[in-house]
């Protein structure tokens, strides 16, 4: 089978329906062409789409690109900038033609479940559509600011989400490696030393990464009195946290040390965007570390939104096959607390993902004769397409630095960065809020079920 067989028409034979993940894999894909032609019309055709190009020569059309294309943008001083402000809106083209597509797969999926699996060939057609309809519309106002500012509000909410996959991708990690700790522990003695001493190590790395980094921070980021407290809430943050996780029995240390790296990565994030030069050594500079870290957190999350099994779950997209099998235990009169036994009545775990579906395939093996129907489906497929449509967000927020237009140590909009810093760390206290509830409401609350 070609491999555009596989990405865009379906992944079984024509006689078959798609497999449960075929929808997310699938819409994974098509976010990273997303990325690509946002990268691509950032720095491959903003810059030679500006006055006195070779495209402006070009009868009507040439010169009508210009236009659009530097819309709002020559009313900055130097072509430095102009170009900057012509890359960002290139940007805000391809991530609102995919959010756009995205809004519009979620009322669909919200009406018939099915549809996320289903005519992929023609959702690209439609994609790219889109994203050729968006490079003839003039950057104001649709891009900058409409766009920009729903942009900047969907990555900040993303980046609230990101910790539940964050965390999902800890215990997952974990979990796999406590696994392969006790199965080597069985085989050999002392052989599964290794597995939890690896856990450790990159546990060790993680926080020692942190403050590390919190500490240059303090070197320089300190000149002004709001750097320096959102870096100290930071760390204290970071400390309560990980001392609150160690004081219980059932959280993961690695999560602990992935949500303080995290939280260190979104206080650079904000200080950096600080448009007081004084406190900010980076203004102006391009953020090569940023928009580095900020594709790759995208990435992650779009490998999670489509590879991990618990994806599903946590979208509200449950694979038919574990509904199959719960509904398989309770016509033979059995409960969920037998689940996973193996004769010597084990017991339910809890906030961890069930050993007997970690790395497996088994949603896609046991669930085809489910997934045609739509009542064998969830109600609620659509909050994948939503997730994506905030990826997309982030994104756009990441390669442009959150809106931000600067160059040689000045901002030429100032109130962008300084709203962008409030609203990333406003985001960063708000994911550092629900773990450390996460943590502490079992301990208030024994009588209720937070797993």
């Amino acid at each position: 089978m070609s491999l555009c067989s596989s990405c865009l028409g379906n992944d079984k034979p024509s006689s078959e329906p798609p497999s449960a993940t075929s929808g997310r894999k699938r819409s994974v894909l098509l976010l990273g062409i997303a990325l690509a032609l946002a990268l691509a019309f950032q720095y491959g055709v903003a810059p030679r789409l500006q006055p006195g190009s070779l495209v402006q020569g070009v009868p009507n059309i040439g010169r009508y690109l210009v236009e659009a294309w530097t819309d709002g943008c020559l009313e900055y001083e130097t072509e430095e900038l102009q170009i900057r402000c012509s890359g960002n809106n290139g940007v805000y083209r391809a991530a609102g033609a995919t959010f756009l597509f995205f809004i519009i797969a979620a009322m669909a999926a919200a009406c018939k479940p099915s549809a996320n699996r289903v005519a992929w060939p023609a959702k690209y057609v439609l994609f790219l559509f889109f994203t050729a309809g968006t490079v003839f519309i003039p950057n104001e106002p649709l891009f900058s600011p409409i766009f920009m500012q729903l942009a900047r509000v969907g990555g900040a909410v993303f980046i609230f989400f990101q910790q539940i996959i964050l965390i999902d991708l800890a215990y997952n990690l974990n979990e796999s490696w406590v696994d392969k700790a006790d199965k080597a522990e069985q085989e050999q003695d002392g052989a599964g030393k290794k597995w939890l001493g690896a856990i450790l190590a990159f546990c060790a790395l993680l926080f020692l990464g942190s403050l590390t980094v919190i500490s240059l921070l303090y070197v320089y980021f300190s000149g002004c009195a709001t750097n320096v407290a959102f870096i100290t809430i930071t760390l204290i943050m970071g400390i309560v946290v990980t001392a609150v996780q160690l004081s219980g029995e059932e959280s993961s240390l690695l999560a602990s040390g992935i949500i303080f790296a995290y939280a260190t990565y979104l206080c650079f994030t904000s200080v950096s965007k600080n448009p007081n030069g004084e406190c900010n050594p980076k203004l102006g500079e391009d953020d090569v570390v940023g928009i580095v870290l900020g594709i790759l957190f995208a990435l992650l999350s779009l490998s999670w939104a489509g590879w991990s099994f618990t994806a599903a779950n946590k979208l509200g997209e449950a694979t038919p096959s574990s509904g199959a099998r719960q509904s398989a235990l309770v016509d033979n009169g059995h409960t969920d607390s037998n689940v996973g036994d193996s004769g010597e009545g084990s017991k339910v775990v809890k906030g961890v993902v069930m050993n007997a579906d970690y790395g497996t395939n088994a949603d896609e093996e046991t669930d085809d004769a489910n997934v045609a129907n739509d009542d064998a489906l969830p109600a609620k497929t659509w909050k994948l397409n939503i997730v994506l449509a905030l990826i997309a967000c982030f994104f756009a927020m990441a390669l442009t630095s959150w809106g931000t237009i600067e160059s040689g140590g000045d901002a030429a909009n100032p109130d962008v960065g300084r709203v962008s810093m409030w609203m990333i760390i406003a985001s960063q206290w708000l994911a550092l809020t629900l773990y450390l509830w996460t943590l502490v409401a079992p301990k208030l609350f024994p009588d209720r079920d937070f797993s």
